[in-house]
């Protein structure tokens, strides 16, 4: 991940300082830099594209409300995670219905090379993962979806979710063998 925890080479505190003041293109930046990261994290969580992109718009309008309340003894990438996080949280405890609406697979269409029956399969295998995640309990599907989706390192996953790293490994580790569990119930082997 490319911009993963920095925006520029400027410290924290530099950017945290632009922000503050509203400095003009700050925020742009910002949403330039983690619009996607938070997408992905949003949409892991919920299964849902459409809030999922309601839900990263709230954590853009969470983080320009509340700049001035910024800890710096956290990272800024850290504290936007766990605003997503959150964010993402809420939702699901307010969710009314837990239906299941797969993520249009526009970029698989538009794949050279690839004949129906392949984007078909992608597209079931992705809704059988997306599927198995959802079944995860939340502290399972977070580290899951911190590690593999949003490719945080242990010490990230550590930082944003509060936890020791040795926690985030073993919690890791069985989210892992439970996510294989729920892929094999699902029909899919997994190596």
């Amino acid at each position: 991940m490319a911009h993963m925890g920095r925006m520029s080479d400027e410290p924290d505190a530099a950017w945290v300082a632009r922000l503050r003041v509203h400095e003009s293109g700050a925020f742009t930046q910002l949403i330039e830099c983690y619009e996607r990261p938070m997408f992905n994290v949003a949409y892991r969580m919920l299964g849902n594209a459409a809030e999922a992109a309601d839900a990263t718009q709230e954590v853009f309008l969470k983080v320009f409300e509340n700049i001035a309340g910024y800890d710096p003894k956290y990272r800024l990438f850290s504290w936007i995670y766990r605003i997503a996080m959150n964010e993402s949280l809420d939702r699901l405890r307010h969710r009314r219905h837990a239906e299941m609406v797969a993520i249009e697979e526009d970029c698989l269409l538009a794949s050279a090379g690839r004949g129906p029956e392949q984007v078909a399969g992608d597209a079931q295998m992705h809704d059988v993962i997306q599927t198995a995640l959802m079944e995860l309990p939340y502290d399972h599907r977070v580290v899951i979806v911190l590690r593999h989706f949003a490719e945080c390192s242990y010490a990230q996953m550590a930082e944003i979710l509060h936890i020791p790293e040795k926690t985030v490994k073993s919690r890791l580790y069985s989210a892992r063998q439970e996510l294989h569990g729920k892929l094999f119930a699902h029909g899919v082997a997994v190596a």
